[in-house]
């Protein structure tokens, strides 16, 4: 092991955007063998302050001291040859190289004279995967594998690249809860050889991981203390400004109409393997079903079979009646369905588009925001600016490409524009993943008064929690198939998780 980074400091840094000021004088440490824990809402300037410290912006003001000695870094090699590295929220993966293929762009000990050595690249992938326990397929690859996998990818990347100090922007967003756990125990066992820099905003995990806590609030730090010092409900509360209470599904179990009807419904992976394996599952109106599974088990594969995103070997789906297997996506939305899909930056939205013509993106041609074939651009932008307020998007301006946005802010986007629609059915994947508390509550909030309108959700999840507060039944999916449907009085996280490992209740 190269020298440790025994000391890390940003001091006073401050980074202006047009209309924003992301970062306003903010100053950070990290020791030797520390966990830090960044938190804040979204937007709150979390990550654009970790990708100055990665060279990917230059600050206007400030600086940063490794071991007591100010560095400057022009571009991200610069930070790898000192010893830091970044798992990234969005995937910094090309889709259609193999794992090892990626991990050997940036792997410059396999660049020999007129040959790039792949199988010592291969090699050191399953050495990395093998010391910390990350499973991972070298051949694979990246548009096969869920998002989960390709978080896994990132790690195993940045280990193999010899960060000596890593920065973890949302690493546990795709996880299962077994795979947080594990994920957490291997970076306590890290912290031997690394300090971390770990930005979540699940505070559960800021409390098992983290060592200090620093809050930032519109680009400013508004509190620094020892994690232990504080609940997870304190934390949530400095954060925000009030205390957080996530709403819970207290309503009556639905006797409308089934709505959505799969039967039998076989769908193949992009791998050409078996996906769906004969799944049937029923919903209600005015129902939510909570679709549990570690990830990787067809969920985003139902999703997008649902959507006429994937076509169906066999089977059938049946919407209010009507069978949509294989029909196409605009004929899908036309019936009333709505969905937030799990690759929010590339399914979701449209990165160039401004926010307004995100919000429109299924609309454009209806009449309430258009008159023959001209946009009524008066009634796209008022109707974008009351959802900015009151989904409470970070921007400046309806204007802003959508593709410039946190993460959080661009789930936002899409949650607005799919329950502004006024679905007539619901399918929400991962709906507050990367989402601040209170941005959880707000969402958790509007499914509730979703279902309580009559429609029905499919809520595809993998935080346990968030499916037994909101659900009215749960289904556990393994390998493709409805292990089993519990109603919410009977699942608990002990009993779902045997389920999910795809042990068979007797």
């Amino acid at each position: 092991m190269e020298n440790k980074i025994r000391s890390l400091r940003m001091e006073h840094i401050t980074k202006r955007f047009p209309g924003v000021l992301a970062s306003d004088d903010i100053s950070i440490s990290v020791s030797e063998g520390e966990v830090l824990a960044l938190v804040g809402e979204n937007g709150a300037g979390k990550t654009t302050l970790m990708n100055i410290l990665m060279g990917l912006y230059q600050p206007d003001e400030g600086s940063i001291l490794i071991n007591d000695e100010p560095v400057h870094f022009r571009g991200p090699e610069d930070a790898f040859r000192a010893g830091l590295g970044m798992v990234h929220q969005t995937y910094m993966l090309v889709p259609n190289m193999t794992v090892t293929e990626n991990i050997a762009l940036g792997y410059k000990k396999a660049w020999k004279p007129m040959k790039l050595d792949m199988e010592a690249v291969r090699d050191r992938v399953v050495e990395i995967s093998t010391k910390y326990g990350l499973a991972v397929n070298p051949d694979a690859y990246i548009w096969q594998l869920s998002v989960g996998e390709q978080q896994k990818v990132e790690l195993v990347k940045t280990l193999c690249l010899g960060a000596r100090f890593l920065i973890l922007d949302e690493p546990t967003s795709a996880l299962t809860p077994q795979e947080v756990d594990e994920l957490i125990t291997l970076l306590h066992r890290m912290t031997d050889e690394l300090s971390i820099i770990f930005i979540s905003h699940k505070l559960q995990e800021v409390k098992a991981l983290s060592n200090k806590v620093t809050i930032l609030r519109h680009g400013k730090v508004v509190f620094s203390g020892n994690t232990d010092d504080y609940s997870s409900q304190e934390i949530a509360a400095k954060m925000t400004g009030h205390e957080i209470v996530l709403p819970k599904n207290t309503g009556r179990r639905s006797s409308g109409d089934t709505v959505l009807s799969i039967k039998d419904l076989t769908v193949m992976s992009d791998r050409k393997t078996v996906a769906l394996d004969h799944l049937s599952l029923d919903i209600r109106a005015g129902e939510i079903v909570g679709l549990a599974g570690v990830s990787g088990n067809g969920q985003r594969e139902l999703a997008e079979a649902i959507n006429g995103l994937r076509k169906t070997e066999s089977g059938s789906i049946s919407f209010f009646g009507e069978e949509i297997a294989s029909h196409s996506p605009h004929s899908i939305i036309t019936s009333g369905m709505g969905y937030i899909p799990e690759e929010r930056n590339t399914e979701g939205i449209v990165p160039p588009f401004s926010i307004r013509e995100n919000f429109i993106l299924k609309d454009s041609d209806r009449g309430v925001f258009s008159s023959w074939i001209f946009l009524d651009r008066k009634k796209i932008e008022d109707s974008a600016e009351r959802l900015v307020k009151r989904f409470d998007i970070r921007c400046p301006g309806t204007g802003t490409a959508a593709g410039t946005l946190s993460g959080g802010n661009i789930q936002k986007v899409i949650l607005a524009r799919e329950i502004e629609r006024k679905p007539r059915f619901l399918v929400a994947v991962y709906p507050t993943r990367g989402l601040d508390m209170g941005a959880v509550e707000f969402i958790h909030s509007e499914l509730l008064k979703i279902r309580e309108s009559g429609i029905g959700i499919l809520l595809i999840s993998e935080e346990l929690d968030e499916i037994m507060d909101l659900s009215d039944r749960i289904a556990v999916i393994y390998k493709g198939r409805i292990q089993r449907v519990l109603e919410k009085e009977e699942a608990t996280r002990e009993r779902l998780g045997i389920l999910m490992a795809g042990v068979k209740e007797e």
